[in-house]
C-alpha cells in the first residue's frame, strides 16, 4: 500500500513563499499521477493540480496560476508544490494524493497559514 507523508507548511505572511513536499513510500508505479488539494475550514477540498510521471500534463486549477508549481522527483518518490506570492485565501490544509491502478492514497495534510 501507499503512504504519503507531507511537510513544509507553516505560518508566512502575504507575499511569502513556501516549498510543499510529499514524500511516498511503497510502490508507485509509472503510471501513477500525483497532485495536491487543499481545503480550508467550512469549504470542500479542491484540486490545486495534478502531475504525471514524466513531469507532463501538468493541471494547476486557475486560481492558482502562475503562483503555484508543481514538480516531482521519481528518484525520490516525492512530488513538490512551490507556492508563492501567497494570499490570506491560501490558507487551508494542503494534501498530496496519488491514483494509480484504480486506488486513491490520501497524506494527512500540512497547515499552509497566511497572515500578518
Amino acid at each position: 500500500q501507499v503512504q504519503l507523508v507531507e511537510s513544509g507548511g507553516g505560518l508566512v505572511q502575504p507575499g511569502g513563499s513556501l516549498r510543499l513536499s510529499c514524500a511516498a513510500s511503497g510502490t508507485i508505479f509509472r503510471i501513477a499521477v500525483m497532485g495536491w488539494y487543499r481545503q480550508a475550514p467550512g469549504k470542500e477540498r479542491e484540486t490545486i493540480g495534478t502531475i504525471g510521471w514524466s513531469g507532463g500534463n501538468i493541471y494547476y486549477a486557475d486560481s492558482v496560476k502562475g503562483r503555484f508549481t508543481i514538480s516531482r522527483d521519481n528518484a525520490k518518490n516525492t512530488v513538490y508544490l512551490q507556492v508563492n506570492s501567497l494570499k490570506p485565501e491560501d490558507t487551508a490544509v494542503y494534501y498530496c494524493n496519488v491514483r494509480q491502478l484504480g486506488s486513491e492514497y490520501w497524506g494527512q495534510g500540512t497547515q499552509v497559514t497566511v497572515s500578518s
